[in-house]
């Protein structure tokens, strides 16, 4: 094997000399080629949604079987469809159509100039498929299972559109909730508004025909002929029985109309989207350390490669004496 004491007998100055001078040259170089890199701008919301009154009852059921280690489907809670929702190829392809403005440097060193358009527009892909993929690695969404606290934040090359970014996503996943959420409320109103429409087309159809009827039997509760007298009482009866009909169902939809805005979620905002000032990446500086170190190291290695070639060799005894020997030497 190879003497410690050619280690120590290195000109270390020496050897050092060219891997320093290729680390400073590479991170020089890579500080050039960095420099030009565009600045990306990180702008991020925090948001706490509620679940209904609906949503309550199972919430509980599943912290109950939780607790005896039963799982319950559906158990996450509300905040899991909120990630769900706006991991939507839907909500992101209205989000890719929004028009923006704001203001963007063509270059590192540019002046800011006005920008109007789509983010489809500033992706630049060639469909919209590409389009929502690349949507994926600029928008970002996490949740906190213990505080139910859901993350979004946006990167782009400026700071307002990131901004703005992450304000339209708050405001589709607002919108969706108000307007595409089916509830158990929103599923008894329409029954109500529709049964409410019928009773009501009943109840003018049931008073033409007594109108009719009244038309020639006006006294009819003092007519001498009972047929009379029995077919008007039978046909204000009739109407009375729908007036009361369109009242109740009138009253349902109502309380259904209440229910469907208690078993809509609440999206609470807690930090709304903030304008960043200081960059998120490049981390220039790391960039250009690492650069040096590991192209010093790669041509210190390369350079001292016949030392470290001896250091490795394992080389065996030339006579090697047999194990049996070794252990009884008598023999």
């Amino acid at each position: 094997m190879a003497e410690p004491s050619r280690i120590l007998d290195l000109d270390w100055k020496a050897s050092l000399k060219r891997p320093l001078q290729w680390g400073l040259l590479a991170a020089v170089l890579t500080a050039l080629v960095v420099i030009f890199i565009p600045n990306q701008y990180r702008s991020e919301a925090r948001l706490l949604p509620v679940e209904s009154k609906s949503m309550g009852g199972l919430g509980n059921l599943a912290a109950a079987a939780a607790a005896f280690g039963v799982a319950v489907p559906g158990g996450e809670g509300g905040d899991a469809n909120f990630v769900d929702i706006l991991n939507s190829r839907s909500l992101r392809e209205e989000l890719l159509k929004t028009p923006f403005e704001y203001p963007l440097r063509s270059w590192r060193f540019g002046a800011p100039q006005p920008v109007k358009g789509t983010l489809y527009d500033y992706l630049d892909e060639a469909n919209m498929d590409r389009a929502v993929k690349k949507l994926s690695s600029m928008l970002s969404i996490s949740r906190d299972l213990k505080s139910k606290v859901i993350t979004l934040s946006a990167e782009t090359k400026s700071p307002e559109l990131s901004q703005q970014v992450v304000k339209r996503t708050t405001k589709l996943l607002e919108a969706f909730l108000q307007d595409k959420g089916r509830t158990r409320g929103g599923a008894k109103a329409a029954y109500a508004e529709a049964r409410l429409k019928e009773a009501r087309q009943e109840m003018d159809e049931t008073e033409a025909t007594f109108r009719t009827f009244l038309s020639g039997n006006r006294n009819y509760l003092t007519s001498p002929d009972p047929t009379v007298r029995l077919r008007g009482l039978k046909f204000e009866s009739e109407l009375k029985l729908r007036q009361q009909l369109v009242t109740t169902l009138a009253l349902n939809r109502e309380q259904a109309l209440l229910e469907e805005k208690n078993d809509i979620p609440i999206l609470n905002v807690l930090d709304p989207a903030n304008l960043p000032i200081d960059k998120s990446k490049p981390a220039r500086s790391n960039l250009v350390v690492y650069a040096g170190l590991l192209v010093f190291v790669m041509v210190a290695l390369w350079q001292e490669r016949a030392l470290l070639k001896s250091l490795l060799r394992d080389e065996a005894p030339a006579n090697p004496e047999p194990i049996s020997t070794r252990m009884n030497p008598h023999a």
